[in-house]
């Protein structure tokens, strides 16, 4: 089974780069979006939830502001450049995760005072809201198609028509492979006759 690029950059350098790309932005997110929920119901607590969705809204954006900021040079550019995307299910799940950093960031300029800031209460909690609902839209599509194998999309793995070689040079991991392949085509003949 194939994984898309984002799959790869969230099972790499276990548990940090799923705790920094996923569990944080999701945590504020989710907590932004909890605490504006709750504002509205907790009259004696809104002060202390206003601020806590504050300063998740910020952290937020700081957070994919480095993360955009990392990501692009060092995982979007090469592969586009390169031709890489395991087809369009890939460049749909890079790019709707990376899109979703933006509501992020200028909830974030919101929060700080720097967007929108002579605009009424009710207009600016109407944008934050719109801003908070295409992130989690962005980022749920980013996880959905993140999620798929490539290969239903027509995406074949080069490595393949390298372990066919046999080549003499095998790692543990490689021997493991090759030895899963002949099981393949042994049920395969089984099948034919």
């Amino acid at each position: 089974m194939a994984s898309t690029h984002y799959m790869d950059l969230l099972m790499q350098n276990s548990p940090w780069n799923l705790i920094l790309f996923m569990a944080i932005p999701v945590v504020l997110a989710e907590t932004i979006a909890i605490t504006e929920l709750l504002i509205p119901l907790l009259s004696q607590r809104a002060e202390l939830m206003k601020k806590v969705n504050r300063v998740c809204g910020v952290l937020a954006g700081v957070a994919f502001i480095g993360i955009i900021l990392y990501l692009f040079p060092t995982v979007v550019l090469p592969i586009a450049s390169n031709g890489q995307f395991r087809t369009w299910v890939d460049a749909v799940a890079i790019f709707s995760y990376l899109l979703a950093g933006i509501p992020m960031i200028l909830l974030a300029l919101l929060n700080l005072k720097l967007l929108f800031k002579r605009s009424e209460p009710k207009k600016r909690h109407v944008i934050r809201i719109s801003l908070l609902a295409a992130f989690l839209v962005l980022s749920h599509i980013a996880m959905i198609f993140g999620m798929v194998d490539p290969s239903i999309a027509g995406y074949q793995p080069a490595k393949q028509s390298v372990e066919m070689n046999h080549s003499h040079h095998h790692s543990h991991g490689d021997v493991q492979q090759d030895f899963l392949q002949q099981d393949h085509s042994m049920h395969d003949h089984s099948h034919h006759h």
